[in-house]
């Protein structure tokens, strides 16, 4: 009579639990993935409507603060980016090369470090000798209040504080060289 019970016991508490399970497995490898890992699968430019930037003030390594709002009259890119991210890896190089080339015509970078910690975060931009202004987002406000979904993310800002365009997924050079020249001649040069 125990061993029924037990068998009873066994196969109503376990077969719920090997659902769930298989649940999971059918939903991991069926499912529409875009809430995985936190990177980015859809790569490109993507629409937005042009709106102010959302303002932030960060405090930078050396102790100094850095206020978006105080880099009006130059054009921005802001990269969300994080140092386990392998497509971030894949276009640090992309961004240096890139910020070399145009920070002498009113161009900033700034590169905000989202989901990571600071040590992680100091050994990335020590690795690719990343040249830009780099700030992690602690409490995840600026992620947030750009509605950033994954990793990489780029926003372009113009001059006079608008958000313009925006790339999800790594960038390649020639994409990013040609948009920041069209900005340029766009914002900068009329």
């Amino acid at each position: 009579m125990k061993s029924n019970i037990r068998v009873w016991l066994i196969i109503c508490t376990g077969a719920p639990i090997i659902g769930f399970l298989g649940l999971l497995v059918w939903a991991s490898l069926f499912g529409s993935g875009s809430y995985g890992t936190g990177v980015n699968r859809e790569f490109g430019a993507v629409m937005i409507e042009s709106k102010l930037a959302e303002d932030f003030q960060l405090e930078l390594i050396d102790g100094t603060d850095i206020k978006l709002s105080d880099l009006r009259g130059k054009i921005i890119l802001i990269d969300f980016w994080a140092s386990w991210c392998e497509p971030c890896r894949y276009e640090a190089k992309t961004l240096n090369s890139a910020y070399a080339k145009y920070s002498d015509d009113a161009v900033e970078f700034i590169g905000v470090n989202i989901w990571d910690n600071q040590s992680a975060a100091d050994s990335f931009i020590d690795e690719f000798e990343v040249l830009y202004i780099n700030v992690i987002d602690k409490k995840g406000d600026i992620a947030v209040n750009y509605g950033v979904a994954g990793v990489p993310e780029k926003f372009f800002i113009g001059p006079d504080g608008l958000v313009i365009k925006k790339f999800r997924g790594p960038i390649s050079a020639d994409i990013l060289d040609t948009t920041l020249s069209e900005l340029i001649e766009e914002h900068i040069l009329q």
